[in-house]
């Protein structure tokens, strides 16, 4: 087995030769956002940039065009990185993705430096939809993880973040449907769609109060109505629901439709209830990989909250969780110096294209890399990842 410390070294040096290239990957893909499932030209200049670097690349994996697997090595431990590039609508990268491909794809140009003296095989899995759609629960059925033992990635954010609190979610669409009148003349012949969310809505701001401190609902209306003299006779919303875990989701999901369900018994209209069959689970983080990985952080000049909102309170949720419940896995947040902008905010897709989103990519390229190399050098560790027999690809 490798010596670690001299292959730490030898990954970071190559991460850092290719330093302005990684910038200028994740600059591109800040500049081009693009939606779930519409990563046409992140996905491509990943694949690329791998391709050229000696990787083997699967382009349109698991049916989805904008997903890829890159490969090298051929040592029996499979490290695989996941590479996010979807952007938000209306905010472009305002959680950052462009720094998760170019951070990933790093680690992965170091890992591959040092691949047979690890014992130890590299992939890139690019994962189309984060933030709508899960791609990598999609991934995850087709098989495209079933080689991983270890899966890593490492998330921009405020500040640095070990084990951030990462939860259970499921979103769905309801649909109202009722009769359309004319509201001045014949109210009466009328059955108000619009009615039932109002209602449904009225009962969910009621549950609140006995939901659990982990426990979240949030939805928007998409449709209520198409002119103010008709009765609307379809109305629709879309609701995301959280909790700590998915059996936490199941029981919360219940309850919530349950105050749909009282939208239509109390306005007559019917009510048709699409998605949610793929709920994205809470992150499960492997504690003996993220102490590695703090301790290369840390080696950066990287400091980590260990309380706070970002640590101590339901954050977000994410598809990686679903990864995270099969692989053993680490989700980091790493800090880009946003000022008091977070996630999801136009300030914050400012923020991840600075200097210092610029110095996340490298910090987290390098972190990655030596934390998986540590793991690869460590025979329990070692021997703990590999006893989770997975077939190799071919």
């Amino acid at each position: 087995m490798a010596d670690s410390r001299a292959a730490r070294a030898r990954a970071c040096d190559t991460i850092r030769a290719h330093g302005g290239r990684l910038v200028d990957l994740s600059r591109r893909i800040h500049a081009h956002p693009e939606l779930a499932f519409e990563e046409v030209r992140a996905s491509a200049w990943v694949a690329d940039f791998l391709e050229r670097a000696g990787f083997v690349v699967e382009r349109g994996c698991g049916d989805l065009p904008t997903a890829l697997r890159a490969r090298h090595g051929r040592g029996p431990l499979v490290v695989t990185l996941c590479a996010e590039y979807d952007a938000l609508p209306g905010v472009g990268h305002a959680c950052g993705h462009n720094l998760i491909a170019a951070s990933s794809v790093g680690a992965a140009l170091g890992l591959a430096a040092v691949c047979d003296d690890a014992d130890l095989t590299v992939e890139v899995i690019g994962t189309p939809a984060e933030e709508s759609g899960g791609g990598k629960i999609r991934l995850l059925e087709c098989g495209l993880f079933d080689a991983a033992h270890l899966a890593m990635m490492v998330h921009p954010s405020a500040v640095d973040v070990l084990r951030p609190c990462l939860v259970a979610a499921t979103t769905f669409d309801v649909h109202y449907q009722g009769r359309a009148a004319h509201a001045g003349g014949f109210p009466e012949l009328g059955i108000n769609a619009a009615d039932a969310i109002t209602i449904a809505q009225t009962a969910i701001g009621l549950l609140r109060q006995h939901l659990k401190a982990t426990d979240r609902v949030h939805g928007i209306v998409t449709h209520g109505g198409d002119a103010v003299n008709i009765v609307p006779a379809h109305a629709s919303a879309t609701y995301t629901i959280r909790a700590a875990s998915l059996e936490d989701l199941e029981t919360l999901r219940d309850r919530v439709l349950r105050c749909f369900e009282a939208g239509a018994l109390a306005s007559g209209a019917t009510l048709t209830v699409t998605g949610g069959d793929r709920p994205y689970a809470e992150v499960r983080h492997d504690d003996e990989i993220a102490a590695l990985y703090r301790a290369h952080a840390e080696a950066l000049g990287r400091t980590f909250v260990d309380s706070g909102p970002l640590v101590d309170r339901p954050l977000a949720s994410t598809d990686m969780g679903n990864v995270s419940r099969v692989v053993p896995s680490i989700h980091p947040l790493i800090g880009i110096n946003a000022g008091a902008a977070t996630n999801h905010q136009p300030e914050f897709a400012a923020a991840c294209a600075t200097v210092d989103a610029d110095r996340a990519v490298i910090d987290g390229a390098m972190a990655l890399a030596a934390t998986a190399i540590d793991a690869a050098c460590t025979p329990a560790i070692r021997t703990r990842l590999l006893a989770r027999t997975r077939p190799v690809p071919a």
